[in-house]
């Protein structure tokens, strides 16, 4: 299983220096990983945002959960939002959402960094793994798969990732009938499947995004499902990954609804 600093084919994802090497906290002998979703393009607000996170300096690097790109963007747009995510941090993981366009899912592939239908080794002890895009949605969006695809795809990443400890999965979907996956006006629009190997196989953590008003924390048997919300209003999470696992949900100040 690749680590995070490599791609499939074990060649690094830059690189290496001193001044990109990854930083933790050896204090408390965690690594730290910063949390953001559906930026939607806008490579100027995610910079505003993580250049307010005062852990940033000690991150691993930061995830980015999906809808990467504006709507019909494509790679130029999603590139603008990488570059600036990697302008800070010295690594980046990221994956396609609902509104990004295939050939972004490509790109990602290309250059070593995505999450989506990938097993990777974060930590010694924690594999992450990643099914972007979503279920089908009113608004015929570009990378919208069934139910079966997710579940398909699920269970072959569980099997790629069966011998570590800790599993974070990361999935731009929310389950379904949790506090992450309510729109405004109380409709449930998470994924039965992604519930459903929650419930089974129990991952440390899910990260999800998709509906931007549904930011919020929720137990499922033993997994912390977090959903920070949509960029635009300023949130974001701390993944913490030490003896424990622990997850934080943060808002910045300086963004308003």
């Amino acid at each position: 299983m690749p680590s995070p600093h490599t791609n499939a084919d074990g060649a690094p994802l830059r690189p290496e220096s001193s001044e990109a090497a990854p930083l933790q906290d050896e204090t408390k002998g965690e690594r730290l990983w910063i949390i953001v979703g559906d930026l939607h393009g806008d490579a100027a607000l995610l910079t505003d945002v993580l250049e307010t996170i005062p852990e940033l300096p000690h991150a691993e690097g930061v995830i980015l959960t999906g809808d990467i790109s504006r709507a019909g963007g494509g790679v130029p747009s999603a590139r603008s939002v990488i570059e600036a995510a990697e302008a800070l941090c010295p690594v980046v993981l990221a994956q396609i959402g609902n509104i990004d366009q295939p050939q972004v899912d490509t790109w990602l592939d290309e250059k070593g960094i995505n999450l989506h239908r990938k097993a990777r080794e974060i930590a010694p002890d924690t594999a992450i793994i990643g099914v972007g895009g979503s279920t089908f949605t009113p608004f015929g969006t570009p990378s919208e798969f069934p139910e079966a695809r997710y579940a398909e795809w699920l269970k072959e990443l569980a099997a790629r990732a069966a011998d570590h400890r800790r599993i974070i999965l990361v999935s731009h979907n929310p389950p379904k009938d949790t506090v992450c996956d309510r729109t405004g006006n109380g409709q449930h629009v998470g994924s039965r499947a992604v519930r459903e190997f929650i419930e089974e196989r129990q991952p440390a953590v899910c990260l999800c995004g998709h509906v931007h008003e549904a930011a919020g924390m929720q137990l499922i048997g033993h997994t912390q499902v977090l959903n920070p919300g949509s960029l635009g209003s300023g949130g974001y999470a701390l993944l913490r990954l030490g003896e424990e696992t622990e997850l934080e949900l943060r808002r910045t100040g300086s963004l308003s609804a």
